[in-house]
């Protein structure tokens, strides 16, 4: 098995790892609240490591907070959710169907550092519970092995808004 071989088998995800245009194919977001810059590994219905690029060219640092860039922990929570978004679509199989991935409850919510721009902002969100519409998560994101945030959240799968 080559090594390319090798890292896509144990990532579970065909063809390896997701670069960007295979994100914005999971995902509706786009900039600048796309928030998820690469998937390293994703186990279908288990869970997924996902990759935020924090620049200081991100919008939100030119008011949170001048002279203090620090990256908003409602955005930190956004990141983990649109990376439990790639993991849902990819484990149900909803890639191309149409279907949006809904915020339905954030828990536990806990802020533990602060994230500054030049940081690689690992995601790590796991299933808790998986249903047709209905999927239930918890999820870290860590700088350097450090944790920086954590949070449980549920979400539903829909239809989009009719236009």
């Amino acid at each position: 098995m080559s090594d390319e071989t090798a890292s896509a088998a144990s990532s579970g995800i065909a063809g390896g790892p997701l670069d960007i245009r295979r994100v914005m194919a999971a995902l509706p977001h786009r900039y600048p609240m796309l928030l998820v810059d690469r998937v390293e590994s994703l186990e279908p219905d288990k869970g997924i490591v996902a990759i935020k690029a924090v620049t200081i060219n991100e919008s939100f640092f030119q008011g949170h907070f001048p002279g203090r860039p620090i990256m908003p922990g409602v955005l930190i929570v956004e990141a983990l959710a649109q990376a439990a978004g790639v993991l849902a679509v990819q484990s149900l199989g909803l890639a191309n169907s149409g279907k949006l991935v809904y915020f339905m409850a954030i828990e536990g919510a806990k802020f533990r550092t602060p994230v500054e721009p030049g940081v690689l902002l690992r995601l790590e969100v796991d299933f808790v519970q998986k249903r047709t519409s209905v999927c239930k998560f918890v999820g870290r994101a860590l700088i350097e092995g450090k944790l920086a945030a954590e949070a449980s959240f549920t979400a539903m799968i829909a239809d989009p808004p009719a236009s």
